[in-house]
Parts: structure tokens; sequence; C-alpha cells
């Protein structure tokens, strides 16, 4: 494939995933940011790297691949990426079961996983709550990184290493066969154009988004100040609530019965969509969440009744020196219900990427890698 101008609308992971990729194989890449830094979902999240929650076959395969780019940007451009791992910690004899039964079946969907005893799950991390812990489900593959830090570095490295073009606070307005067209009047020429806009779903291309089964999930977090005495979490933690949010946990048949009996004892988690997990950053704050409204539901102030479910979630499977919080947020992000990533393809080398969901730090660099090999293919 011959060198292109590359145009990518978006410096969120996506955009930067796909400008990584591009720039990799010899293009000439202009990223084009309305706001002077991203500042959606990509900096809004726990930071996972979560191949675990992906579905067996190609998607998981697609998160290890992404996992693995995570862990090359970290040593080239001297990003923080964690090694940690992850454990899901059973508190519940039904969540136990299910662990038991995933992890049955692991090797044959290619996991690679380790059930673990009480005290097991308590020598690989101080911050499991003993009482009533049944056990946990160990998986060496799980990043973490600082979603703030890392997003808002990788466009020096990309400039630095590949002379990726950055234009930010420069918002697009029309991408076609002409080119892309700004606001400033500029009309850049490219050769092809990635629109990777997140849950902006007006501005270009909302004819495309509009029938595209695409919704809008809002996400509530918090982050506790950091941990005094160098204290370490370890891995990522889950609790059981997460195994009716991931689907990979899909396959085990005690999956049912444990999404009943969580709807009957506490339906208002199912009614915010809130599963509970956590993972430290390099400053050794812990970010903590989440929920899950969708579309007409989200409003534009969060609401105390969600933090304080997760907290009282969180309590029950976490031990934490300090349970100050220093910051609560929440997040916007695009969500297709059937697909990792919305693909389409609005005109002749005009692509739209996105929909990652909650999965953006999980999957977009191998999915971008995936779409820049097929490009490379049809173009030779």
């Amino acid at each position: 494939m011959k060198p292109q101008q590359v145009g990518i609308i978006g410096a969120g992971i996506v955009g930067l995933a796909y400008a990584w990729s591009a720039a990799q194989r010899g293009h000439r890449v202009t990223v084009f940011e309305r706001s002077p830094q991203a500042c959606g979902a990509s900096i809004r999240n726990f930071g996972m790297i979560w191949p675990i929650g992906q579905p067996a076959g190609e998607p998981h395969e697609i998160a290890l691949a992404s996992a693995a780019r995570w862990r090359q940007v970290g040593e080239a451009a001297g990003i923080w990426v964690n090694p940690c791992g992850s454990v899901h910690l059973a508190h519940r004899d039904d969540e136990w079961q299910v662990l038991q039964e995933f992890h049955a079946q692991s090797n044959s969907l290619g996991f690679e996983c380790e059930l673990l005893t009480c005290d097991e799950v308590l020598r690989r991390t101080p911050g499991a709550n003993r009482e009533q812990l049944k056990g946990g489900l160990f998986s060496p593959t799980e990043l973490g990184v600082n979603p703030r830090a890392a997003i808002r570095e990788l466009p020096g490295w990309l400039a630095k290493q590949f002379g990726v073009q950055f234009e930010f606070q420069t918002v697009v307005t029309a991408v076609d066969d002409r080119g892309i067209r700004t606001a400033n009047g500029r009309t850049w020429s490219v050769d092809r154009a990635v629109v990777c806009a997140g849950a902006d779903f007006a501005s270009l291309f909302p004819e495309v988004l509009a029938t595209a089964g695409m919704k809008q999930c809002k996400l509530q977090m918090l982050r506790t100040v950091s941990q005094s005495s160098n204290w370490r979490i370890g891995p990522h933690l889950a609790s059981g609530l997460t195994l009716r949010h991931y689907h990979n946990f899909d396959v085990c048949p005690s999956l049912e019965p444990l999404k009943a009996r969580i709807a009957h004892e506490t339906p208002e988690l199912d009614r915010y969509g809130i599963h509970v997990m956590a993972s430290q950053n390099n400053l050794g704050e812990v970010i903590l969440g989440d929920s899950h409204e969708y579309d007409d539901e989200i409003e534009l102030f969060d609401k105390t009744l969600i933090d304080d479910l997760m907290l009282r979630e969180l309590q029950k499977i976490l031990h934490l020196p300090n349970w100050s919080i220093a910051e609560r947020w929440h997040g916007v992000y695009a969500k297709h219900s059937e697909v990792p990533l919305f693909a389409a393809d609005p005109q002749p080398n005009v692509h739209i990427r996105t929909g990652t969901g909650g999965a953006g730090m999980t999957m977009s660099f191998g999915l971008a890698e995936r779409c820049w090999n097929r490009w490379s293919a049809v173009a030779t």
C-alpha cells in the first residue's frame, strides 16, 4: 500500500489507535480534535485493559492483541502500563459456582485463568474483604494504565516518533471526497478519513448514526485519595455483580439463577446498571465504579443515590485503608448492542469507527490493527 494522507477525526483512544496503526505503515497522519485535549470517555474510565471481559473467540483475541500493543507503547513511549492481572471475587455461593463453571471451560475457550481459594486471594491482594469470601478467579492478561495521563501523552509520542500532526481546538464540519473541512475555513486534502467521534452522533454523518442501532451510555465513577504507605491493591478487583455484565460468563449454566437472585434482592442495582470494580493507578489512587444509564435516562447532573449504591456494594467486597473520596465524575460513551465496534463506510475511503462501548481502552488498538490490515490488503 503506497503512503497515503490520512485524516483522523477524534483524539480519544479510538482515534489515537487508528493514527498509530496508520503511522506505523508509513502514512502521513493528521488528527483533528475539537477540544484542547481529549476530554471524553477515553479519560473517564478505570484504565483497565480487560481481555477477561470479552467473549471467547475473535473479541477475546482482539483484546489480547490490543493488550500486547499497550505493552509495546508503554515501553516505547514511557507510558505507565501495569501488568497487574485481575481477580473476580466471590462472596456468595452462586458467584463461586459461576467462577468454577467458567474455569472448567476456560482452556477450551482460550482464556488463561486460575481458581483461587480464599487464602490464595488474600495472598495476591490486600484489597479483598475476607469476610464471607469464598474464593476468586485470577487472570494474568489484564493491564492497568492511567487514562488521563496515557491519552494525553500518546499524541506527543506519535508526533515525535512518527510525525503525526495534531490539530487541537479544530472543529471538523464536513468530510467527503473533497477532503476534510474545518470551522476555521480550511480544507485538508486526504486520501482516507476515519471518523472516531465517540458519542457525538449529531455532527458528522448524523443520517448514518441515526439508524445504526447506537445508544449513548452514561457511567458514574469515583476516585479515592492516594493510599498511604505505598499500599497497593495488586490486581484489578471485580465483584460478583460483574458476572452478569460481561458476556464471557454467558457460557455458565449458573449465571441465570445468579442474575435472578440479584434482581430479587437488589433491583436498584439493575435499575442503574451497577456492577462494581476497582483499580489503582500509578499515583496510588483507587478508581471505583460504575453504573450504566442509557439514552433518555441520561441527565446532565449525577445522582448521589448511584454513588451511594456503588460505595455500599464496594464496601462489601473490598478492604481499603482509606475510603476518602477525592473526586466524582461521569462519562458518556457510544455503544452498539451487537458488535464491539460500529463500522460504516458512507463514502469511498471515508470510514466511521465508533461504538466500542465500555471496552474502548481494551479493544481499540487491536481493532485498529485489524482494519488497517484489511485496508492495506485491499490496496495491494
